[in-house]
Parts: structure tokens; sequence; C-alpha cells
């Protein structure tokens, strides 16, 4: 049920994404942006659709879905530059700057982070005026200096800096991967008009288990099925959960997230079987 409902919804949102750069002249800019979208796993829309389906507003959330999954989009083409990352192979293809070039690449998570806040902000759809700027606001502060980008900062200092604690990557990792995952699981209730509580305390505990799964992948993951260069923290010398908690101690702390983030959905009932199947799914998965 979950699988497929995933690939439907990362569908859902690959599709609203083509559809609003129709307008973009035939460019290899257009072609970039088109190929950089492709290919996720989609679970950062999907978020979006369940809990706006949880809240009887399923039907009002696509923007929304594609506009997470452009900002997220965003963030991986300019995490792979030679400046950040410097990642040669992504969603198991060769990364947007090796592709095309590195302009090219700036350009396309430029574009991408402008399209995510211009699809959460178009009018019509059935989403009320209020809610889409509180989508709008909460997305900025999710994607920025409060959120994903100071998570980002924080992960390049760490690079020379001392080697962080427990507490420091949990600060840094729920900035860089959480921060979006949460407004992810709250825009459903932010487009109903609804008590963003329970999605939220789900989503802070989907988030820090998502990237305790992905340091594990890191360390015993397989490029070809991670679709990305594994190994790299640790030849990096990189604090991680890993590092800092053993493989099987990860493990454990992840699975403390997972019931955490299923605990949290109490007020639902099996409304949300759903969304706790997409927990168990996040530190089962292979890439």
């Amino acid at each position: 049920m979950f699988a497929n409902q995933l690939a439907l919804d990362a569908t859902t949102a690959q599709r609203l994404i083509e559809i609003a750069l129709t307008p973009v002249p035939d460019l290899p800019l257009h072609d970039a942006i088109l190929y950089a979208a492709k290919g996720g796993k989609g679970l950062r829309a999907f978020l979006v659709l369940e809990g706006a389906r949880l809240h009887d507003v399923g039907d009002r959330a696509g923007h929304a879905a594609a506009a997470i999954e452009a900002m997220h989009t965003y963030s991986l083409v300019h995490d792979d530059l030679p400046v950040m990352d410097d990642d040669d192979l992504r969603r198991g293809q060769p990364t947007v700057h090796r592709k095309w070039d590195e302009a090219t690449a700036i350009l396309v998570g430029d574009a991408l982070h402008s399209l995510a806040f211009e699809l959460v902000c178009a009018p019509g759809g059935g989403v009320v005026d209020a809610a889409r700027a509180e989508l709008a606001l909460t997305l900025a502060r999710a994607a920025g200096a409060q959120g994903m980008v100071l998570g980002q900062a924080l992960d390049i200092a760490a690079e020379t800096g001392p080697p962080l604690d427990l507490y420091q990557i949990t600060r840094l990792q729920a900035g860089k991967t959480g921060a979006l995952i949460t407004w992810a699981c709250c825009a459903g209730p932010r487009i109903a008009q609804a008590d963003i509580g329970p999605l939220q305390t789900y989503g802070d505990a989907l988030g820090l288990a998502f990237q305790i799964a992905d340091d594990i992948l890191d360390e015993t993951g397989d490029a070809a099925a991670v679709g990305k260069a594994v190994g790299k923290d640790a030849a990096a010398g990189k604090a991680t959960f890993v590092s800092l908690l053993g493989l099987e101690g990860a493990q454990r702390r992840a699975q403390d997230m997972v019931d955490s983030a299923c605990d949290a959905l109490g007020p639902y009932g099996s409304r949300a079987d759903t969304l706790k199947d997409a927990a168990r799914f996040v530190i089962a998965r292979d890439k």
C-alpha cells in the first residue's frame, strides 16, 4: 500500500513540476531542471499529500507536494557541487554539474528554489490565502538560515572544526535533513488550518530517523543501490550517528525515532497506518 502510494505521489509532484516549467524556453537549462527533478523517492511529496488526506484536503495539496520536491531537489543539486560535497553521482545518474557544467547546476538550483515558492503560492486549488501565506513563510524558514541552510553551514564548519558531539550532530541534521521533512508533514494540516502538533512531532522524529538511516547506508550501503557515493563520511573523518553511537547503537536510535513517530500519530487512529508504514520504510530502505 505505502510503496504504491509513494510512487503515485512522486509522479503527481513530478508532473506538476513539468507543467510549471512549460513556459521555460527550450534551452539546456530546461532539460537540466527536468533531469535533476527525476528519479527521487518522492517521500516528501508523499508526506505532504498523506498529511492532507488525513485532514480531508488531499485534493488541495498537489502544489505544496510539488513545491517541497522542487526545494529538496535544488538542495541536492547545490550540495553536489565541487565547493560543497563534490559528488559525481545522484539518484543513480551523473550529477547535474557533471552532465552539464557548474554554472548550469547553480542556475538549476536557483530555478528550482524559486519554483518551489511559485508553486506553493499559486492561487486557486481551494487553498485559502492565509494558508498559502503560512505555507510560504514556513517553507522559507525551513529551507533557509533557520533550517536547511543552517544545517549545511554547520556541516561545512564541522569539516575543519573539532569533532561534533551527539547533541551537535543532532542539531545539525535537524536543520540539514529534518526541517524540510517536518515542513512536508505539517503542510496538510496547515492547508486545512488544523492543529499541526501531532504531525510536527511525527516529522521531527521521522527526519532524525531518516538521517540516521542515511548515516548507516553511508557505512554499509552499496553505491549502485544507494544511487550516490558511499563511505565518504568515514573517509573525511566526519562525525555521524554511526561514528558516535556505533552501528548497532545507531540502528537502535533509528528504531526509537520510528517508534516515537508512530506514537505521535495516535490521535489519527488507523487512518494513519500508511504514515506508520512510511516511518518503518525510512529505516528499512537501501537507498
